[in-house]
């Protein structure tokens, strides 16, 4: 079995050597997503926007690697301010609804292209 590399084309590719997602039998990893607006290429910073964008995007991923959002296991969260976290909490637990995956979130000191969020998703492929 080989390693499956996986992107969407609803989302920017990446930036750097590296992919969108893998895949390895049925487990999907994706990469970190901060909230890069793909019509303007500029970061969206307002946290509720931007943890809808990330969240968004790295369902687009899932899906495209034959997952659903009910089969995201894992979701690991980087906030620029844990000040934040409410607001983001509010967001994250609308967007999965019943679906609780297990989560880590942190603050860290910084993020790329001045993004208040960068969060990645650890999901199974059901297709």
């Amino acid at each position: 079995m080989s390693v499956e590399l996986i992107s969407s084309p609803e989302l920017p590719k990446a930036v750097g050597p590296y992919s969108q997602a893998t895949r390895w039998g049925n487990l999907i990893m994706t990469s970190g997503q901060i909230a890069i607006d793909p019509e303007t290429g500029k970061t969206v910073t307002e946290i509720r926007a931007a943890t809808r964008m990330v969240l968004s995007n790295l369902l687009a991923v899932v899906v495209a690697g034959g997952g659903r959002l009910d089969t995201i296991t894992k979701v690991d969260v980087y906030l620029k301010d844990i000040g934040e976290f409410a607001s983001f909490n509010e967001v994250y637990a609308e967007f999965f609804g019943s679906h609780k995956p297990a989560r880590v979130t942190v603050q860290v000191a910084d993020l790329a292209a001045g993004a208040t969020i960068e969060a990645a998703f650890i999901a199974l492929a059901v297709a």
